[in-house]
């Protein structure tokens, strides 16, 4: 009979699949809610609600509650404590898409933005560089590198070129106590503009990891911003790798 060596556990087999990838589907969508609660500081005792109460609220068994929370905790957002629960060890903090600040201007509230300068000077960029920012080819620019740390703590790591007439004042600036932008806009005599962003991620590179005490390879926020003077030409270019179990970038969207 076709079939008839078949293990006796092989026709449940595919049932269990589909019930394990529910369970692991249905934590990922709690962990999404409670992701953004951490993130966001509703819990404000610092403690999660106990498992039972996740359990009421969610409409979903312990089993799933407790994948959850193990999912915030392999992100480093929380940390199971027995006798007390589970209890926020991390923040995110928010990077808003929808003005152009720098970074101590965005977050502000959080605490004291520290710059630590590692490199600056003349340096003749790439072709691609000097055609974002409208340069002659082999036109020298003034090149920034930076760690930024919020109360101490490293934040993201900044590679700025400046058009060359902007650039040079900009280093007899303070940089260590001022952002950029602040200062670029004192040196032009007009406002920032705009400036058009990418957001992706990448695996952090040796020299990025060492830099941000971040594993190596693990995922960074890369943020590549082009930023033009009111005027519309364009002055500033930058690649900031964001660590990001530090950050969240939000915006507002329409669709008119």
């Amino acid at each position: 009979m076709a079939g008839a060596g078949a293990p006796p556990h092989a026709a449940g087999a595919p049932a269990l699949a589909d019930a394990r990838r529910l369970r692991a589907d249905r934590a990922r969508q709690v962990a999404d809610v409670l992701r953004r609660q951490v993130l966001y500081g509703e819990f404000r005792s610092g403690t999660l609600p106990a498992e039972a109460e996740l359990v009421r609220d969610f409409g979903a068994s312990r089993n799933t509650v407790r994948v959850a929370l193990d999912l915030l905790r392999a992100e480093g957002l929380v940390e199971r404590c027995p006798g007390v629960g589970t209890v926020v060890v991390a923040e995110k903090y928010p990077h808003g898409l929808e003005r152009l600040l720098g970074l101590a201007e965005t977050l502000r509230e959080h605490g004291e933005v520290a710059n630590e300068v590692r490199t600056t000077g003349l340096i003749t960029p790439s072709r691609e560089i000097s055609s974002r920012l409208r340069l002659p080819d082999g036109e020298p620019v003034v090149y920034i590198e930076r760690v930024r740390r919020l109360n101490g703590t490293p934040l993201s790591l900044d590679l700025t070129y400046v058009s060359r007439d902007l650039g040079e004042p900009l280093l007899a600036e303070d940089l260590a106590h001022n952002d950029v932008f602040v200062l670029l806009e004192r040196i032009a005599g007009q406002p920032l503009g705009r400036a058009d962003v990418t957001l992706e991620a990448v695996n952090a590179d040796p020299h990025s990891a060492a830099t941000l005490d971040a594993p190596r390879g693990t995922a960074l926020l890369m943020l590549e911003r082009l930023t033009h003077l009111a005027d519309g030409r364009p002055v500033d270019l930058e690649f900031i790798r964001f660590r990001g179990d530090r950050i969240t970038m939000s915006g507002s969207m329409s669709r008119t």
